[in-house]
């Protein structure tokens, strides 16, 4: 791999696009933004500087090392087969393609190749939610129980070719598992469609993970109330993380009696000590990229990886069965990519 500057590229200058065209031109050291690829042309002066090209051939024929692809989402499968077969190392924006058997496609594609694919799963940069997982992984809560997650607020318009689960609940799907270390195995739901489009605007969905954790997911996008809520229930207490905010808090159980009767039966717990964490608030995209960028240099691969994009567009896919069918889907094999 290159030791100097990273050229990167961009595809895509939609709302989601600008702002990664700000993070490659502006924040992200030993990366240079090289060209950005929009049909639309460049209408809101968002490509700092950089050419804006009509398609992805005429990107790599700038000689990029990498390209952030913030497409739509059903153009995902198309434009990351073209980069993987160039040789192109990709960080695509989530969900990692708009069908199950896109999302393999691209995984095959680039693991093939060798080459560094990740997926912007946002939420593993918040700090609240990075914090909660380092203190889970240490034990923190003791066994866990159960994740409950609410994502609610306005209608985004950025969003034309897919529903509140594709877009929106893919978010608390790869939050969830990563959060946990675990896979999903079942799930039911129900979804609403209210704004007249063809896509669902709400769902509610139960689940269960590998161990025997309880999952839980509430998402909107028909509430006036902007609400990004993720708790964590286990035998220490209840972590309870605001990603708005960026807040991680810690609700103790009381302390329990140690005789040994009490060790006989479940008896409840009590209201204990409540903590706010102090945790130090980057900007999460900065993050993501730095993140990735490390990967692309083979520093480190703390990245949301294509194979585990493509468990959460299963998951997700499992989320819009279970609602059609009134039925709950089992999570195997024949779902789970690997």
């Amino acid at each position: 791999m290159t030791t100097g500057e990273l050229r990167a590229g961009l595809i895509g200058l939609g709302s989601m696009g600008r702002h990664h065209a700000r993070i490659l031109a502006n924040s992200l050291d030993g990366v240079r933004l090289v060209g950005v690829v929009d049909p639309m042309g460049d209408k809101h002066g968002a490509a700092h500087g950089a050419p804006v090209l009509s398609t992805v051939e005429e990107l790599i024929g700038l000689g990029v090392d990498y390209a952030v692809v913030a497409c739509p989402t059903a153009l995902h499968e198309e434009v990351g087969l073209e980069l993987a077969e160039a040789g192109v190392h990709a960080l695509v924006e989530k969900p990692v393609a708009d069908s199950v058997e896109g999302a393999r496609r691209l995984v095959e594609a680039f693991e093939s190749r060798g080459l560094v694919a990740g997926v912007g799963h946002i939420e593993r940069c918040n700090p609240a939610l990075r914090s909660l997982r380092a203190r889970l992984e240490a034990g923190e809560l003791g066994d866990v129980y159960q994740v409950v997650t609410r994502r609610q607020g306005p209608f985004p318009h950025r969003i034309a070719d897919v529903g509140v689960v594709k877009d929106l609940a893919t978010h608390d799907i790869d939050l969830t598992a990563w959060v946990t270390g675990q896979q999903y195995v079942s799930i039911a739901a129900h979804t609403v469609s209210k704004s007249g489009r063809p896509h669902e605007d709400m769902v509610a969905a139960v689940g269960k993970l590998a161990d025997d954790t309880m999952v839980n997911h509430l998402v909107n996008w028909l509430s006036p109330l902007k609400e990004r809520f993720t708790s964590v229930t286990g035998e220490k207490g209840c972590f309870i993380a605001d990603t708005l905010t960026a807040d991680l808090t810690f609700h103790s159980n009381a302390a329990q009696a140690t005789e040994w009767e009490a060790l006989q039966a479940f008896r409840g717990v009590a209201e204990g000590d409540m903590i706010r964490y102090a945790i130090p608030k980057r900007e999460p995209l900065l993050v993501e990229h730095e993140l990735f960028r490390d990967a692309v240099l083979g520093k480190s691969l703390d990245i949301c990886t294509l194979r585990q994009g493509l468990r959460t567009v299963e998951v997700a896919a499992a989320v819009l069965e279970s609602a059609a069918t009134g039925t709950t889907v089992s999570l195997n094999a024949a779902h789970q990519g690997g």
